[in-house]
């Protein structure tokens, strides 16, 4: 491999070296590339140890954040199924380290070896810090683009939260427990947020100081596990009832005591204040600050980079640079509004969650591993674009009405839910999908010089998305062939021409008084889709995570952002299996037959894509992947036709959404190649 990156470009120095004792043919005396052994990154990591102390804390961090026994330091970070979440994650842990990367460094540089030539100390990025003017982190906080999709949802917001259970160790001191709390709220700014009433909206303020939250303590000594959940149930909702953003209580506390038994510690936070990727901030430093006291050390967290008052602050700009994108945005979202999901729309005033339904199915573990591995990689596509491939077919089929699920099949494993009934015939609808995806919304590069890696608050993003799988042959799909192939492929090229992974949207829809109302007259998706990734960690930052023991979310009164709301998201079973776990939501105009007939074809679809989709004449190439040549899909599907075998890949990045996603101001390609 060294050899290899001394004479070739980088994409081009093989992830893995595999020791074969002879090369599988075929007929025809072509490698059979079907029949070699894929690489186990995990068990065969085997380049080149750490040379220096850098690339030692970072070959430890890679390792740390990939659960992985040990990285080497030319081992790239994304072939050892790294992306843009860990990635961030990778850029926090450095931090603690002493060391300075940013995610952007991570992408270009992806391996230890080449982050340990850019790195920066911490100590000379502080003091640089230390003597540059910095916006004020207190003060006015402008609304980003979720804080006003939150606010035009209307009704009660005072009790939508986060929220974390973790298992504390016997004999824990509720006085260390307080000032661990105080500690990470003087240090978090957004934590110390409040709201205010203005006219007919609200406004944000972050204070310089305000009251440390106190925890609340509840003895459930000698209880057994079922009356443990009981009171944690009882206790999370109150503390849900306690939250007041108008009056700034954000964050809420309840201990668990067991004595010297292991207790649980509930943390409710506000959702204006936190998001998923906020609590891997905050539970290390939670951590981190009870160790202090408890060795009676001085409680010292690593220092936050950009403030969530100097990102807010900069978004205007952020919106002014990316008008142009309004007219794109039109194009995308052109086609008028989709037949009613049920019997008529959404209702602010009655569909609330406390009104709202629910249903949860489990994909069985074998379909799922292929989803998350072979089919992304037959693709070379995301998780989430496999997803939704399958996930339109389904609502084209139910909206048709036809071939429902036949009673007693279940892809999951689960009884099956029968033919869906219970609405009236629904009108022809073609095949196009509208839906609201989120993504994290961090992406620092709309605010120039942003570091978001250690900043507290609520970045994500949601955009709408138009989806048209075409006129999907169910029986086809099914049965496996070529039409799994092409839905994949056309989904995924659909879901990629959204620009920046759709964070324009929110500003143009928020931020410019020209473009918002332009954005504001296109249809509104009647479906949030919203895939939250691999959910395999037990622990974080220390803590034991209790999942079973999660108090509601929400007030009963807010009302739902969606006639239907599917949340989806990989855990890990005893073992290490992975399961997709699905959540239906959805509003009482629709019937809960409908609902389960739809889930139900959504898990045949998947159950076809990931039994057929990476054999036979299926996978391959899509125009996104290839940077450097502009060529459509019917000219790919000949050359891969006409030579299967070779390898089309043009270099480009296929990690985490593929070059669409990655292409920043340094990023050339030619324009016009046939070929």
């Amino acid at each position: 491999r060294a050899r290899a990156a001394e004479v070739l470009p980088e994409y081009m120095v093989p992830a893995a070296v595999v020791v074969l004792g002879s090369l599988p043919l075929t007929p025809n005396g072509k490698l059979d590339r079907r029949a070699l052994p894929a690489p186990d990154f995990a068990g065969s990591v085997t380049s080149r140890g750490p040379s220096t102390p850098v690339e030692e804390a970072l070959c430890a961090v890679f390792a740390e954040v990939l659960g992985l026994e040990r990285v080497g330091a030319e081992d790239s970070f994304f072939d050892l199924g790294g992306d843009s979440i860990t990635a961030i994650q990778v850029v926090s842990r450095a931090r603690a380290a002493g060391l300075v990367i940013s995610p952007r460094q991570i992408f270009e540089r992806r391996h230890v070896a080449g982050l340990a030539a850019v790195v920066t100390p911490a100590a000379a990025t502080d003091a640089r810090a230390g003597h540059a003017p910095a916006v004020s982190a207190t003060g006015p906080v402008p609304l980003t683009p979720i804080m006003h999709w939150f606010a035009d949802l209307g009704g009660p917001v005072e009790g939508f939260n986060q929220a974390m259970v973790v298992t504390t160790p016997g004999g824990l001191r509720v006085d260390h427990l307080d000032a661990a709390l105080a500690a990470l709220v003087r240090h978090h700014d957004a934590l110390r947020m409040r709201l205010e009433r203005t006219g007919g909206g609200w406004s944000a303020v972050i204070a310089p100081d305000a009251d440390a939250p106190v925890s609340r303590r509840v003895d459930v000594r000698g209880l057994a596990p079922a009356q443990v959940r009981a009171v944690a149930a009882r206790e999370g909702a109150r503390a849900r009832d306690r939250l007041d953003p108008f009056a700034g209580a954000m964050v809420e506390a309840v201990w668990l005591d067991a004595g010297p038994a292991e207790g649980r510690l509930l943390l409710v936070i506000h959702h204006l204040v936190v998001d998923g990727v906020s609590w891997r901030i905050l539970l290390p430093d939670l951590r981190a600050a009870l160790d202090a006291l408890e060795q009676g050390r001085e409680v010292r967290l690593p220092p936050v980079g950009t403030s969530f008052r100097q990102w807010s602050l900069g978004l205007a700009d952020a919106a002014r640079d990316r008008a142009g994108q309004a007219e794109r945005w039109q194009e995308l979202l052109a086609g008028g509004p989709e037949p009613l999901l049920g019997s008529r729309p959404l209702d602010p005033a009655h569909d609330t969650l406390g009104t709202a339904r629910r249903l949860h199915r489990t994909l069985a573990p074998e379909l799922t591993a292929r989803l998350l591995t072979d089919v992304p990689a037959a693709f070379r596509a995301g998780v989430n674009e496999v997803l939704l491939a399958a996930f339109v077919a389904a609502v084209g089929r139910w909206r048709d009405g036809r071939g429902s699920p036949a009673a007693g099949s279940s892809a999951a494993g689960s009884p099956g839910t029968g033919t869906p009934q219970g609405t009236a015939p629904r009108a022809p609808s073609g095949s196009r999908v509208l839906v609201d995806i989120e993504g994290h919304g961090r992406e620092e590069h709309l605010v120039p010089g942003a570091d978001l890696s250690r900043t507290v608050g609520w970045f994500t993003s949601i955009h709408p998305l138009a989806l048209d799988g075409g006129v999907v042959d169910w029986p086809a799909l099914l049965a496996g062939g070529a039409e799994g192939a092409r839905l994949i492929k056309q989904v995924k090229e659909q879901a990629r021409a959204v620009p920046e992974r759709g964070v324009g949207h929110g500003l143009l829809r928020h931020h410019h008084a020209d473009t918002a109302p332009l954005l504001a007259d296109l249809p509104r998706p009647q479906i949030g889709f919203n895939y939250l990734g691999r959910l395999g960690a037990t622990s974080v930052g220390g803590w034991e995570l209790s999942t079973d023991l999660l108090p509601a979310g929400a007030d009963p009164g807010m009302p739902l952002a969606h006639t239907l709301d599917v949340v989806a998201l990989t855990t890990e079973r005893p073992g290490g299996a992975p399961v997709l776990d699905v959540t239906w939501t959805w509003a009482e105009a629709m019937e809960g037959d409908d609902v389960a007939g739809l889930a139900e074809l959504w898990f045949q679809a998947l159950a076809a894509l990931a039994t057929h989709a990476p054999h036979g004449v299926n996978g391959g190439h899509t125009p996104s992947d290839l940077s450097l040549v502009s060529l459509t899909q019917a000219q790919i599907d000949a050359i891969e036709d006409e030579e299967p075998d070779d390898d089309l890949d043009d270099g480009a990045d296929d990690v985490d959404g593929g070059p669409a996603a990655w292409k920043g101001e340094d990023a050339w390609e030619y324009e016009g190649a046939e070929g």
